[in-house]
């Protein structure tokens, strides 16, 4: 049984959640793993424009991200675009994108001293 929420559309497309469930399914669904990336040039387009991390904490951005792939696909789902990342980030760590390389952290925690360096609020500026 699913709660209804009246500030919300009526889904769509709920074989994912009927899956999950263990009810019956039309057909099987759907999703992508990694689905915004190198291979949409509408995410390449967005990614010319905005560093990694800044699409990732603009909610408008990171929504259009995450719903390009299901403009272009006939997907049952979709992923919200977010990274892991973000984590340390809040915590205080940089985290840099270096292209070619990938994730970089000039300053890692290296030791339980380094523990008195993280944000404890968990806010980012």
């Amino acid at each position: 049984m699913v709660a209804e929420n009246k500030d919300f559309p009526p889904l769509k497309n709920d074989n994912v959640l009927r899956a999950a469930r263990g009810e019956p399914v039309d057909r099987v669904p759907v999703w992508v793993m990694r689905q915004a990336g190198r291979y949409l040039p509408e995410f390449q387009a967005v990614r010319a424009k905005h560093d990694f991390f800044e699409v990732c904490r603009t909610p408008e951005l990171a929504c259009e991200v995450t719903m390009q792939p299901l403009r272009r696909f006939d997907l049952d789902a979709s992923i919200i675009f977010s990274d892991i990342l973000v984590i340390p980030q809040a915590l205080g760590i940089t985290v840099e994108m270096k292209p070619g390389v990938g994730p970089v952290l000039p300053e890692p925690l290296v030791g339980p001293a380094d523990l008195e360096r993280l944000n404890q609020t968990g806010t980012m500026d």
